[in-house]
């Protein structure tokens, strides 16, 4: 009986002893508790979260080998900051792995939820690819959390990675406290680091370890026509070095022309073809009567396969590769650079030499040029070589390759001869080997990317409205348009030309909306008729009141706040219309606006009226050339914007004779 006691209660101790282990366990860690009592500044109240505790320490050892542990907390300010209490890691299934992943949320009463692998899902990074190596995994506490929580997690991961270079970021927008990242390295290692957007930053170098450090950053606050975070919040590249005599797995960039050799090193072996590619490019070229026309109908054809995405071995390099040419042409799918070594094999077999174009795809002002490293890229493209027989804007002059025209046959709404305006303007490399570079894309003029509009409208005397639009889109103008008619089912469409219409002719009736596309001419073709029943609004039976603006630009350009923050991006545009208003009888012009003309170094606009045989002859023009602007010219840009808005905004007073 005695020993039966003494069992239980040493069953009973052990058991407490585990729970207590676990207890502990769930317990938030001391650095995470000591976020809690830290005395926050004032914020506006657009700030819906401040990060507390930002920070990453990576070993790295002699094979390569990188071991990242990352402690991060963040104070939820309003409910629309729920959205940061979320922890999550992305990783690659043959290359790392998340060693440990547990998070943990302090409630302001101090009562502590932990989440560990229960919470923890798994999911593919990229949803949109057929398979992709890189995978994600997330712990998310939006559902628990309220305003004055604290969310904070500790993640460990494990690496095999490819380059010897990577970036940290210092924040992401919102305010941050402390923001730090230290590299370890083996005997006689070293590292360095450029500095974005911020004063360069000295890292604190203790034996073998360096870190980078900075504390108090306000938040950025979004501003329309602003540049991307990446080209605002401080931020670092950094370069790790092992000494000469060491062999790793890592690789370093010392150069552009050493991640061009890189590039070249695999895209190369892929751009072979067989005797069935040469075959269709024959058949496709068989009625084109110049070079350029030849890459037109190869261009086409690339533009055509299927974009499907499979990335195996993205850890280490995978996603720098693309498959077979052969394969591709075979299968008929691939992603970017897929496309781009297809459309590359197909004209070789033509005689026609290419190589491929390294680019970042979103953001024009993103590459870095001072950091020479494959990832600054996240798409493909093609330069063809090209005689001076074929003219095109978008055939820049390499001084090496000599003249390039540039393609981008993912883009199935851009057609050979034109590039995507969020490409136009960037860094981007020439993967030629030793003869690659780092090279400016082209910019096409505003003039090539235009609208032409013309409306002719009847007004009845009892303010009523009828009228015809004719638009006529042309380069990038005409892509935006297709690819909104493309994209959305034609009940949709109709109710976007309705939507568009009514902004400024209510209750207005779209009786017809007839888009035409011509993508391989780089146009398209809109015509609209529609009635507005009080388009006009009449005064006392004596006067009638319009805006001859009768319908919007569709500019996306609004700049009205009185101060601003950051730099202004402007993209191009060149529109121009004539409107064709037949004034009612028994009434004639009382009040007409004046004629308006606004020059500036990025952009120019006029408009005028005219009052001729029974008619107002409405006309404006605008063109705006691709710009980043100093904030310190904010006024500038901003009185031109405003001048422009009142120009549209001013009406016409007919009074009854």
């Amino acid at each position: 009986m005695l020993k039966s006691l003494i069992v239980h209660i040493s069953q009973t101790m052990l058991l407490m002893l585990a729970l207590n282990a676990i207890a502990l366990a769930d317990e938030p860690p001391a650095w995470l508790k000591q976020t809690v009592s830290t005395s926050l500044p004032t914020y506006g109240k657009d700030v819906h979260a401040v990060v507390l505790h930002d920070e990453s320490r990576k070993t790295i050892e002699d094979d390569g080998k990188i071991k990242t542990t990352s402690w991060w907390a963040v104070k939820i300010l309003s409910r629309e900051g729920r959205g940061y209490a979320r922890a999550s890691e992305s990783y690659n299934t043959g290359s790392s792995k998340v060693k440990d992943m547990r998070a943990w949320l302090i409630r302001p009463n101090g009562q502590t939820v932990s989440y560990g692998k229960k919470e923890t899902m798994d999911m593919a990074l990229a949803d949109n690819d057929v398979y992709n190596d890189s995978r994600l995994r997330v712990i998310s506490a939006t559902d628990d959390v309220e305003p004055g929580c604290v969310f904070g997690y500790e993640i460990i991961t494990e690496e095999r990675e490819v380059f010897s270079q990577f970036l940290w970021f210092f924040q992401q927008g919102s305010p941050v406290l402390m923001s730090r990242l230290t590299v370890s390295l083996p005997p006689n290692w070293r590292a360095d680091a450029l500095t974005f957007n911020h004063a360069k930053i000295e890292p604190q170098i203790s034996g073998n370890s360096y870190t980078w450090e900075l504390r108090n950053l306000q938040p950025i606050e979004p501003e329309p026509a602003s540049p991307r975070m990446s080209k605002l919040v401080a931020h670092i590249a950094v370069n790790v070095f092992p000494p000469e005599s060491k062999t790793t797995m890592l690789r370093g960039f010392a150069s552009w022309k050493d991640v061009s050799r890189y590039a070249s090193e695999l895209n190369d072996p892929q751009s072979g073809f067989n005797d069935a590619m040469a075959a269709k490019a024959r058949e496709l070229t068989a009625s084109a009567k110049t070079e350029f026309e030849k890459i037109q109908a190869i261009g086409r054809h690339a533009q055509n396969v299927n974009y499907i995405s499979i990335q195996i071995d993205v850890g280490r390099g995978g996603g720098y590769r693309p498959h077979s040419a052969v394969d591709v042409f075979a299968k008929n799918y691939g992603d970017c650079k897929d496309k781009a070594n297809l459309m590359r094999a197909m004209l070789k077999s033509l005689g026609i030499e290419s190589y491929p174009v390294i680019i970042y795809s979103g953001d024009p002002h993103r590459v870095q040029p001072e950091w020479p490293s494959p990832q600054q890229f996240n798409h493909a493209i093609i330069a063809v070589k090209v005689s001076d027989a074929t003219d095109a804007a978008t055939v820049i002059k390499h001084p090496t390759l000599g003249r390039l025209l540039i393609f981008d046959p993912t883009d199935d709404d851009t057609p050979v001869g034109d590039l995507p305006d969020h490409e136009q303007g960037s860094f981007a490399l020439v993967a030629a080997g030793e003869a690659g570079d780092l090279v400016k894309m082209p910019v096409t003029p505003p003039e090539a990317n235009r609208m032409e509009r013309t409306v002719e409208a009847v007004l009845g005397a009892d303010g009523s409205l009828k009228a015809t639009i004719n638009e006529r889109s042309y380069g990038q103008a005409a892509v935006e348009e297709r690819r909104l008619f493309k994209r959305a089912a034609r009940p949709q469409y109709q109710k976007y030309i309705e939507r568009w219409i009514t902004q400024t002719a209510p209750a207005a009736n779209v009786l017809k909306a007839e888009p035409a596309d011509s993508s391989q001419a780089g146009q398209f073709m809109l015509d609209v008729e529609f009635s507005s029943p009080g388009y006009a609004k009449t005064m006392r039976d004596k006067l009638l009141v319009f805006k001859p603006a009768i319908v919007s630009r569709r500019s996306s350009v609004f700049l009205t706040e009185t101060k601003r923050t950051h730099p202004i991006v402007l993209e191009a545009e060149a529109y121009k219309e004539t409107v064709k208003i037949k004034l009612p009888d028994g009434f004639e012009v009382d009040e007409l606006p004046d004629a308006a003309e606004l020059n500036q170094p990025f952009g120019n606009y006029a408009v005028t009226y005219e009052v001729k045989d029974g008619y107002l002859i409405f006309r404006r023009s605008l063109v705006l050339k691709p710009s980043v602007i100093p904030v310190e010219q904010y006024t500038a840009v901003r009185s031109f914007f405003s001048m422009i808005l009142g120009a549209e905004q001013a009406p016409v007073v007919l009074a009854r004779k």
